[in-house]
């Protein structure tokens, strides 16, 4: 998701089911998940495949679960990956 006004520097890569806030400046590549505000963008956290915000969880590795819709991601090394598969 693309918010209002965001500016994408060329090169840039926005991975899926990202979310990027309304006047963004994204300088870097943006992982899948990732939910980035300001300027220029930073991350703040992350969004499940349905768009709601993912709890945080302490430590580099956890696992992370949507409390709307029950997906179960996996958070590693700076990623984070979907335990099952999305289907969209």
């Amino acid at each position: 998701t693309l918010g209002a006004n965001c500016t994408i520097v060329c090169g840039c890569t926005i991975g899926a089911f990202s979310m990027i806030g309304a006047g963004a400046v994204i300088t870097s590549d943006v992982p899948d998940f990732a939910l980035v505000v300001g300027v220029p963008a930073r991350q703040r956290g992350w969004i499940c495949a349905c768009g709601i915000g993912l709890p945080d969880a302490s430590g580099e590795e956890a696992e992370l679960q949507c409390p709307a819709c029950q997906r179960q991601y996996r958070r590693a090394a700076g990623r984070l990956t979907a335990l099952a598969e999305i289907e969209i």
